[in-house]
């Protein structure tokens, strides 16, 4: 092969368009047990002379040639034939070089790949080094937001090795967090990468991230992941990358299925160097706790607290020192202590409480109200047992309030409706009825089911439904508001008039969003009207005859004229 940069990039290109770069698949594994749930894709470049080519030898020199974005491409669409050929419910995760993390047309690439082969964009992982998200974590998350708007899941690949920051876990919507293989692969040895594995699995279980272990080479190591909580495992001892051909085989054959027993074993020694003691097991978080963007504590089954971080520590308006060692229910005020208490007593007994909503009272929290979305979840050690419970607390006092605002600004709207002796409408810019007034139920008998879309034309006469729909349909296309009269078959299967008008609501382009309006019955109206028409008409018929007579009385002409 050409040592020469500028002709290894030449060769590259040549490779490239020769089809020499292909697809190797790697089995991703369900730790806990050994389900086959996907596949990694690794490039990889069948030289004719040198053979298979790792990718760190030719990924930096098509960065610099310009062509990683062609490279991957060509590598996603083979790969993702492959499996749409394969089977189809296996996932795949593809990593991205950091220079692709700046290119805004890296969604649309992916998305036309995937299209081109029919394959499910909902079963693809995306892994993103954290060096990448250092040049531009803004442009990153907003190509980070479009490909989750795409169904594409997204994990952040060899955390802790580089530019390690929880800020990068916050401002992007990651699904999952991958532990890198120099961690995996020293574990059993080496007491501090046991230590930083657990860490990252503990982060990854507190953020509700999946976690992902790589280069696990032995049931040992497997072991200590499967306790440790970590999801899903790929090395080869579950298997080395693959070629496309091969995929069918390796698909049908079994996977090594590692002890995980709860006896004494090596891997249960291992874990027990963790920490001095099991109620101790999470202390080793206390760093990774302080930069969370929640709350997060253990505390031991005495309820007593072990580790807390400093978010949670401010949210309890004490230092994280106040809280070590005394009990939670010499931290929180009784009024709620006693609202979580039975959650408490439930997590100690296994059970994971999740989503717990608690408001503190204003009187306790200096005259303002706050609002914690709270989860409970048991920790247990090697032999199964409950030593203790997780905690994580998210302040969502801002985001309740607004709920609270909107709930009561729709609770006036619902009021003003129900009120409302008319009958209030929303219609889309179609004419389809998008919520009405209960009013109309009680009007017409529809129920709001019946009423929505275009049901309201069935309650209509069909007389006055074909001469109104032309006004409406021009109205609709010329956004001018409408007045309109018509019958309305009501719930006593009598016709009675009513009287709709309407106006459009635009956006500042001036397209209509919704038509508003409202319905009220003017049938004594319409019959006061009549009424007063034949009154009209009657008055005018007998002054007509009136007048016939006057003129035949007193025109001399006239053949009845009789003299005085």
């Amino acid at each position: 092969m050409a040592t020469g940069r500028s002709e290894l990039k030449a060769e590259l290109r040549r490779a490239l368009h020769d089809g020499e770069i292909v697809p190797y698949f790697q089995p991703q594994v369900d730790i806990r047990n050994s389900t086959l749930l996907g596949f990694e894709v690794l490039a990889r470049w069948l030289h004719p002379t040198r053979g298979s080519v790792h990718p760190d030898e030719f990924i930096p020199a098509a960065e610099q040639a310009g062509i990683i974005g062609e490279l991957t491409e060509s590598i996603l669409l083979q790969a993702f034939t492959a499996m749409s050929s394969v089977q189809s419910d296996l996932r795949l995760s593809v990593n991205i070089s950091p220079v692709q993390l700046r290119d805004t047309w890296l969604p649309r690439q992916i998305s036309c790949a995937a299209k081109s082969a029919k394959f499910p964009l909902n079963q693809l992982t995306i892994e993103i080094t954290e060096s990448a998200l250092v040049d531009n974590l803004e442009l990153a998350a907003s190509i980070a937001t479009n490909l989750k708007v795409l169904g594409v899941k997204l994990s952040l690949d060899d955390f802790g090795t580089g530019y390690s920051s929880l800020r990068n876990l916050q401002a992007l919507p990651f699904d999952e967090l991958k532990v890198d293989r120099s961690f995996v692969s020293s574990m059993t040895r080496c007491r501090d990468s046991r230590k930083i594995v657990a860490a990252v699995i503990g982060l990854g279980q507190s953020l509700k991230l999946s976690t992902v272990a790589e280069g696990i080479e032995n049931c040992e190591q497997a072991d200590i992941l499967q306790r440790l909580g970590c999801d899903v495992g790929q090395g080869w001892l579950y298997g080395p990358p693959v070629s496309v051909q091969d995929l069918p085989a390796l698909i049908a054959a079994p996977l090594p299925v590692p002890g995980h027993s709860r006896s004494k074993t090596s891997a249960s020694d291992l874990l027990s160097c963790i920490e001095p003691l099991p109620s101790q097991r999470f202390a080793q978080l206390q760093a990774i706790y302080d930069g969370a963007p929640v709350g997060l504590a253990f505390i031991d089954a005495d309820l007593k607290f072990i580790s807390i971080n400093s978010r949670l520590a401010r949210l309890n308006q004490l230092s994280v020192e106040a809280h070590l060692g005394r009990k939670l229910s010499e931290i929180l005020h009784p009024a709620v202590y006693t609202k979580i208490e039975p959650y408490i007593e439930r997590a100690l007994k296994g059970e994971s409480i999740a989503g717990l909503e608690i408001r503190t009272p204003a009187a306790l929290r200096k005259k303002k109200e706050f609002t914690f979305l709270a989860s409970y979840q048991p920790v247990r050690d090697e032999a199964g047992e409950v030593i203790g419970i997780s905690i994580a607390l998210v302040d969502i006092t801002e985001r309740k309030q607004m709920e609270d605002a909107l709930q009561e600004s729709e609770n006036h709207s619902r009021h003003m409706l129900d009120l409302n002796p008319q009958i209030p409408w929303i219609m889309a810019p179609d004419g389809r009825i998008i919520e009405a007034s209960p009013h109309w139920q009680e009007f017409t008998g529809q129920t709001p089911e019946q009423t929505l879309n275009y049901g309201w034309k069935d309650a209509l006469h069909p007389d006055d439904l074909a001469r109104i729909m032309p006004i409406l349909e021009a109205s609709f296309q010329s956004g001018d508001s409408f007045d309109l009269e018509f019958r309305i078959r009501t719930k006593e299967e009598e016709w009675r008039w009513v009287r709709a008008r309407g106006n459009a609501r635009r956006d500042a382009e001036g397209n209509i969003l919704r038509w508003y309006g409202c319905s009220e019955d003017i049938h004594e109206h319409v019959k006061l009207k009549q009424a007063l028409h034949e009154a009209e008409m009657k008055i005018a018929a007998l002054l007509e005859e009136k007048q016939f007579l006057d003129s035949r009385t007193v025109d001399p002409s006239s053949p009845t004229f009789v003299q005085a």
